[in-house]
């Protein structure tokens, strides 16, 4: 996190130099690729973790030592988004002349403090504790770097500054930037609006997320009609770059390791695959059986990447779930019901229906987790579900006849902060 990429090359000066910048796809549109390892989506095997490394190893079986001294990537690379969108403000800050201003200048601006506040949500899933209300302007957060200027000794703050950060770059973001862009790896207005919608769920302040996930569907609430999809493809999915998937919002597949892209190595959970049902196309269009086991196939980035982005689908899921904890049954089943009649057998779907709150969140919540399946989602939202024991469970792996459990509300739910960054800055580390 101290150390800055070489700029010896280029200082970026004008607008095209920032936008070849915030353009530089293979380090601004990646997110971290952990806290997908250590969900209860996904199975694996001795040979499978073997062949992965000790990293995923560890990560996978949740070990208080997971990095075993090395680099983290879940780490540096966000805290990398983080300095490109801060020279990028700062340029701007300092540009004069007529190009001050402009479209481009404002989306510039809003590209800039989107990207930031994307990176800090990831770190804030994996390097702080799980948002609480009640608690989180007592707990530590991550380090909030606002400046380029590496000589300004990092310190965490607490919860609620960083997802107060957060929340006040989407709030300037969703103003700065267009309703849509040329490629779907550039931040947009409904984009910043989703991410938004999922940064307020994740605080529980529900109204609010509600109503930023209204304004997105209202931009662009576009749902792929599965039905008309090949299931017997490979890869059903259109791809997503530049403009092929019509539900991303914005493009950002994970970290790229050989763990989550081969199927040789990682199979998805039995009673994850048996939850759905025989006339749901998710069940063939996500997964392939492959040697005696379920696999995912259903990357919404329409090639091996797996995607970690915004879409639509997870923005009316959002609005469905806040509707509910509002007490407007009718609503959350109305969104419930617009994600699914896309996604079932035209001649076998029927509206679900929800006798009470309780009973529209269990069925709400367990689409969303049939939905979101590989998409980055579910340690988030087992960390925010675990803080209600309706919804808490347990979290279990079997390899060569040693059980290895995750209670709710285990401290193993927080990675720890890479040693590196420990010596280096002496910030306080997370227990596990």
């Amino acid at each position: 996190m101290e150390k800055k990429p070489n700029q010896a090359l280029t200082v970026p000066t004008t607008l095209t130099d920032l936008r070849t910048l915030l353009d530089n796809n293979d380090d601004l549109n990646q997110a971290p690729y952990l806290t997908t390892t250590c969900t209860d989506d996904i199975y694996t095997t001795k040979d499978g973790l073997l062949a992965a490394g000790s990293i995923v190893s560890n990560s996978y079986l949740w070990e208080k030592d997971v990095y075993e001294g090395q680099p983290q990537a879940d780490w540096n690379r966000p805290y990398q988004q983080v300095f490109y969108a801060n020279v990028v403000l700062e340029g701007l800050e300092k540009l004069t002349g007529p190009d001050k201003g402009t479209a481009e200048f404002l989306n510039l601006q809003g590209s800039a403090l989107f990207i930031r506040a994307l990176a800090f949500y990831h770190l804030a899933q994996e390097f702080a504790l799980p948002f609480d209300p009640a608690t989180a302007s007592l707990t530590p957060g991550i380090p909030l770097r606002l400046a380029t200027d590496v000589n300004v000794r990092s310190k965490r703050g607490t919860l609620l500054q960083t997802y107060t950060q957060i929340v006040k770059d989407l709030e300037a973001a969703k103003d700065l930037l267009p309703l849509s862009a040329a490629f779907k790896t550039r931040p947009t207005k409904p984009a910043a609006l989703a991410l938004l919608a999922r940064v307020l769920q994740t605080m529980q302040i529900y109204d609010q997320a509600a109503e930023a996930a209204t304004k997105c569907l209202k931009s662009n609430g576009s749902l792929i009609d599965y039905n008309t999809l090949d299931v017997s493809a490979y890869r059903a999915f259109p791809r997503a770059i530049p403009n092929g998937n019509v539900e991303v919002l914005y493009f950002t597949p994970l970290i790229n390791v050989d763990f989550l892209d081969f199927p040789t190595l990682t199979a998805i959970d039995s009673t994850l695959y048996r939850s759905y049902d025989e006339h749901d196309l998710r069940k063939t269009l996500f997964f392939r059986q492959w040697d005696g086991y379920v696999t995912f196939k259903g990357n919404y980035s329409g090639n091996a990447a797996v995607f970690g982005g915004l879409a639509t689908d997870e923005v009316y899921l959002i609005r469905a779930e806040c509707y509910a904890r509002m007490g407007n049954i009718t609503l959350a089943m109305k969104d419930l019901n617009e994600l699914l009649k896309n996604r079932i057998i035209k001649t076998a779907f029927s509206p679900l229906k929800a006798a009470n709150v309780e009973e529209a969140l269990m069925l709400i919540l367990a689409e969303r987790r049939k939905e979101l399946v590989f998409r980055n989602t579910r340690w988030t939202d087992l960390r925010r579900l675990n803080q209600d024991s309706r919804f808490a469970v347990t979290l279990l792996r079997h390899i060569d006849g040693q059980e290895y459990r995750l209670p709710p509300g285990d401290r193993r739910y927080t990675f720890p902060i890479p040693d590196d960054e420990i010596r280096n800055s002496g910030i306080e580390q997370n227990p596990r």
